[in-house]
């Protein structure tokens, strides 16, 4: 059965879009990452042009650029704007927010959460809690999460590797055999990948390059039946090259992971911390920064300790390698 498997986790919100134990679609939402879209939020203009600026009443003064801003505007007018796409992180740089004017009488609020969004696609939800099996991790949650961390992606006969640049991400597809049947296989597979982490944006698919145009439409009609729209692309042209256009309103599960590496082992100590077997203290142990980011956020080790219900010490250990463990 298809369904959306759902973890309230702490500092990270979780959600797997599962067929019996295969993970089709992966998402995470993390605390303190800015409006979301559909948010409605109250903003003062810093900058105007066709280059329109405003700061955001949210924590942080966080910004956005704006469009259909009136000419009639001034520097600092005090204006209600909607999220149309939420800040992006990337390589070497940040993306602020986008908005547009919000509808007269819009009330003020955050977008749609991840467990709202899941919801209305209409299929089944099941809320997971630490005490329950752990069924994202008999789907392979552990084992995904690290497919995003290396870019490694293995299918039968070959890999993908997936790279997330400033222009676009890159996805290679690496074998040997015959070229065609490679190509067809591995679009599948980054097909997959795509829905899976939620990439938008520019791609790149760097093909095995075949001579005949017929094997080319095959490697195009191969794309059109595993990926879901809607997306824009270009056919295959001789030298194997695909590019790809999907819709970017939120960060993929790729930027998340890799570009904040931090966050993502903290997010997983918790998460292993909350299924810890044992009584009395609570240890969490991990690298200083991994533990940092946790310290810097007390509301999480208090929630954890409700939760366990034992007594939670952090403790930084400079030797300490990836997630770290608690225990």
């Amino acid at each position: 059965m298809v369904e959306w498997l759902y973890e309230a986790g702490i500092g990270e919100a979780r959600a797997a879009l599962v067929d019996g134990d295969d993970i089709l679609e992966a998402r995470i939402e993390r605390e303190g990452t800015g409006p979301r879209v559909g948010a409605v939020v109250a903003a003062q203009l810093v900058e105007a042009g066709r280059s329109a600026l405003v700061t955001l009443d949210w924590p942080g003064a966080p910004t956005a650029t704006l469009t259909g801003l009136p000419p009639a505007a001034s520097i600092g007018a005090a204006l209600t704007v909607e999220i149309t796409r939420m800040a992006l992180r990337e390589r070497g740089r940040d993306k602020p927010a986008r908005a547009r004017l919000a509808d007269a009488g819009a009330a003020p609020g955050d977008g749609p959460d991840l467990r709202a969004r899941i919801a209305a696609s209409g299929l089944p939800v099941t809320e997971l809690r630490p005490t329950d099996p752990d069924r994202l991790e008999q789907a392979g949650w552990s084992e995904l999460i690290d497919h995003v961390r290396t870019g490694h992606w293995p299918f039968d006969g070959g890999a993908l590797w997936v790279d997330a640049t400033p222009a676009m991400v890159l996805i290679d597809i690496d074998g040997g055999g015959d070229a065609l049947t490679l190509a067809q296989v591995g679009a599948k597979a980054a097909a997959a990948v795509i829905r899976c982490c939620d990439i938008g944006g520019s791609i790149g698919i760097d093909f095995p390059s075949l001579s005949d145009r017929k094997g080319r439409h095959m490697i195009d009609a191969a794309v059109d039946a595993a990926l879901p729209q809607p997306y824009e692309r270009t056919a295959v042209n001789g030298f194997g090259l695909m590019q790809i256009i999907r819709r970017r309103d939120r960060p993929s599960l790729i930027e998340q992971v890799v570009l904040d590496p931090v966050a993502t082992d903290a997010a997983l100590l918790l998460r292993q911390a909350e299924r810890a077997v044992g009584a009395g203290v609570l240890t969490l142990t991990a690298r200083p920064a991994v533990i940092d980011h946790i310290a810097a956020h007390p509301a999480w080790t208090a929630l954890l300790q409700r939760r366990t219900g034992r007594p939670v010490q952090l403790t930084a250990d400079a030797a300490s390698k990836g997630t770290g463990h608690a225990q």
